[in-house]
């Protein structure tokens, strides 16, 4: 699996202070950075300022913004101010490796909290971009080696369709350059990824990074019950990869493992077949590993889950297909509230929407 930790902190500050270094004795207040209005001793700043805070935030575990700054004393030079970028990055390094797994802390976007993963992420793309601004504003070549860029691009752009080569794709979906057949980016963010709290789970958003090693038979960097997860999940999370390949993947709408707080055992996947279609329906599906089964776990993660869509102004109603004789998943959609379909409404999905035969069940606003 394509990993995201404090390792890529490290190589990516790296890769920053060794870009940034050849120029140490330029006037970096004196020159803008390429495409911002700053200079470039104000973006070199920002770099360190932005580690700050991720890595306060992470290891404070804070579910608000901290008010945490960082500012030089006054004659500080460029140098100084590398050491500084340094340090920050040992800083977070060491706060993603020592933060459990499915710890978070606050970040606004796009769902008001990261990740270890996700903060190491945010870490990578920060010092790869704006040590790109910077030498294109001194007029220095700079090119990240290409495993950051593809980490970055797995772990924090899932709805950006992959492109050739992982450099130039991280550049065109920020707004800094161009690739063939694609229109311009003027407007771009990246996404962490959603978590959902039950009474007793964490519905916890699969990454593309995790869905593409989950459908080659890894764990997806979760702990499964019982050596899991079952065939259904990594079933979704090939179908997910494929949408993520053409470009259509929507994050919020993707899979979700299902994970226990009190031991951090995954015990199940839940998600959606696909993005709201034009009459503002959605698919569901789920499954248990067998050990996990018996315990509500699937009718609390689908209640919750059915729920969340329903609250949103893009979904009206939620379908699931169930096997006509599997009685067990039949009680699960009962129980979450879900009333079956007439007969004409099944034959309609299987006709007109190529929906799997089976036994079709509704739960509307």
């Amino acid at each position: 699996m394509r990993t995201m930790s404090g390792d890529q902190v490290e190589a990516a500050v790296a890769s920053c202070t060794a870009a940034l270094r050849t120029a140490v004795d330029r006037d970096w207040e004196a020159v803008d950075a390429a495409g911002l209005d700053w200079s470039c001793r104000t973006t070199a700043l920002h770099i360190a300022q932005a580690v700050t805070k991720y890595a306060g935030q992470l290891a404070a575990r804070a579910p608000h913004r901290l008010p945490l700054n960082l500012t030089l004393p006054e004659g500080t030079d460029n140098a100084g101010l590398l050491q500084v970028i340094e340090a920050t990055g040992a800083l977070l390094a060491a706060a993603v490796r020592t933060a459990p797994p499915g710890v978070r802390a606050f970040h606004p976007y796009p769902f008001g909290s990261a990740d270890r993963e996700g903060f190491a992420a945010m870490c990578v793309t920060e010092a790869l971009l704006h040590t790109h601004d910077i030498t294109r504003g001194l007029g220095l070549p700079y090119e990240p080696p290409a495993d950051l860029a593809a980490s970055a691009l797995a772990w924090l752009f899932p709805h950006v369709q992959p492109g050739p080569a992982p450099w130039p794709t991280l550049l065109w979906a920020t707004g800094r350059g161009e690739l063939p057949g694609r229109a311009p980016v003027t407007d771009w963010n990246w996404y962490n990824n959603l978590v959902i709290p039950t009474e007793r789970l964490v519905l916890t958003g699969i990454r593309p990074a995790a869905a593409d090693d989950l459908r080659l038979g890894g764990t997806g960097g979760f702990d499964w019950l019982d050596g899991g997860p079952y065939e259904g999940t990594r079933e979704a999370c090939s179908h997910l990869m494929k949408a993520y390949e053409a470009g259509v993947h929507r994050p919020e709408f993707g899979v979700f493992a299902l994970v226990r707080p009190e031991d951090g055992r995954a015990v199940g996947g839940i998600g959606f077949h696909g993005a709201p279609d034009d009459e503002r329906r959605v698919e569901i599906g789920y499954d248990l590993v067998p050990g996990a089964r018996g315990n509500g776990y699937a009718t609390e993660a689908l209640r919750t889950l059915t729920q969340w869509a329903l609250d949103r102004d893009d979904v009206d109603t939620v379908i699931a297909t169930v096997e006509r004789d599997n009685l067990p998943s039949q009680h699960v959609v009962g129980r979450a509230g879900f009333t079956r379909a007439t007969v004409e409404e099944e034959r309609t999905a299987q006709d007109t929407y190529d929906m799997d035969a089976g036994l079709l069940l509704y739960l509307r606003r």
